[in-house]
């Protein structure tokens, strides 16, 4: 058989020896399939002595319809092969028969196999058996071949990032930071007088000192320490802050109360009232 330079609308592969064409053509209707005229179909019986070769030009039909009586024969090689055969966006109905060793869900892994082939819109119909030959079961599946062909291409919409535009309204009711101080808010603050013995840590009491700085003075002078011992003690030995009892015989601190190093020494309020 050679048809290798016909062009027709479909197509019908079967195993049988023979199948009703106008039965077929009415459940091609029924499948929601374009309508084809009887004398616009190629038909192929005995398809399995082709070997999973047809002698026809790539995307030659516009509907394929497939009638198996061997389920094996529903393989990558034969959908493969219908597929090339089928125009872009051509429809593909595929009836096998079932037989007793298939799974639970024929149905369902012949749609897989289809979609494999990169078949689209693939989904199960309810039709009779194109066979006429006794009581049989038979799965239908129907496919679409994509629209585009292998090697095309086609250009993607740069996706733009749009900055939303923020109106601003004039005449809005905006607050005028100003007029919420009060007069007492604008006021300049008044700096505290200072004393002249409170200018800085080595300035000397002043004559008449309310601060407290003559007596922290006075205190110093009856210890024999001077103020940068008082307020940033050191220690050679490391004990001299730890009390009279860890410290040597000639430490000035001798008589002060523990402190620590680095940091000025309090003297208690009494330091200076006897015992007795």
């Amino acid at each position: 058989m050679d048809i290798m330079g016909r062009k027709s609308s479909a197509l019908l592969l079967t195993d049988d020896v023979a199948l009703p064409l106008d039965a077929i053509l009415s459940a091609v209707r029924d499948a929601g399939a374009e309508a084809v005229p009887e004398d616009d179909v190629v038909v192929i019986t005995q398809c399995e002595s082709l070997e999973g070769k047809l002698p026809i030009m790539t995307a030659s039909f516009d509907v394929v319809v497939t009638a198996w009586n061997k389920p094996e024969l529903v393989g990558e090689h034969w959908l493969r092969e219908i597929g090339r055969v089928l125009k872009p966006g051509g429809e593909l109905i595929l009836q096998s028969i079932l037989s007793s060793g298939m799974l639970e869900k024929p149905s369902s892994t012949m749609e897989l196999k289809l979609l494999m082939q990169g078949f689209l819109d693939v989904q199960s119909l309810e039709m009779k058996p194109f066979s006429s030959a006794g009581n049989v079961q038979s799965i239908t599946i129907k496919g679409k071949k994509a629209s585009w062909t292998a090697g095309s291409s086609f250009p993607l919409k740069k996706a733009t990032s749009m900055v939303p535009k923020i109106k601003i309204d004039d005449e809005s009711d905006l607050i005028d930071e100003d007029s919420l101080l009060t007069e007492e808010d604008r006021k300049k603050p008044q700096l505290p007088a200072f004393g002249d013995c409170e200018v800085g840590s080595t300035r000397k009491a002043c004559k008449n000192c309310t601060c407290g700085r003559a007596q922290e003075e006075e205190k110093l002078q009856k210890v024999g320490l001077t103020t940068e011992q008082m307020n940033n003690p050191q220690s050679a030995c490391g004990s001299c802050g730890l009390g009279d009892a860890f410290r040597c015989g000639g430490c000035p601190y001798r008589g002060l109360p523990p402190f620590k190093l680095g940091e000025k020494v309090s003297l208690p309020g009494n330091f200076l009232v006897a015992d007795i």
